[in-house]
């Protein structure tokens, strides 16, 4: 079962500019902010005021990329505490994972919407194994 609200994620075009907002705007404070050039990304996480636990992921993603069909939400995270029994729920439930947990860390799952929801294991990464190693991704997330 999900075991806690993780972070909620923007895709932004202006990363400076987006920061303002949130830190000067809103009085969000600046946690951390890491560049993964092999990712392409830069990303900023920014938490309320006296609430740690709960972050928003600003994502400035390197190659310019025009957002549509509200792709620039990003998504929702939740820590589970099996990735594999969640994933095999949502399955059987007909709904559909579009990148599955294939090193038992990290999943995207999508909502009837299309809205994408990532499913992060609680603790140490779960064993490799199938049917999720060899599973393709379904569309985007």
């Amino acid at each position: 079962m999900t075991r806690a609200f993780s972070h909620a994620m923007m895709r932004v075009h202006d990363l400076e500019t987006t920061k303002r907002f949130f830190v000067d705007g809103l009085g969000l404070v600046e946690k951390a902010t890491y560049v993964n050039d092999k990712g392409g990304y830069t990303m900023a996480v920014l938490n309320v005021v006296g609430d740690a636990q709960f972050e928003v992921h600003l994502t400035f993603n390197h190659a310019v990329e025009a957002y549509q069909g509200g792709r620039n939400f990003g998504h929702l995270a939740f820590v589970v505490d099996n990735i594999y029994d969640t994933c095999r729920r949502i399955l059987d439930l007909g709904f559909t994972v579009a990148r599955p947990p294939r090193e038992g860390h990290m999943a995207f799952l999508r909502t009837p919407e299309g809205i994408s929801i990532e499913l992060v294991q609680d603790g140490e990464k779960l064993a490799a194994s199938e049917p999720w190693v060899s599973m393709p991704n379904d569309g985007a997330w």
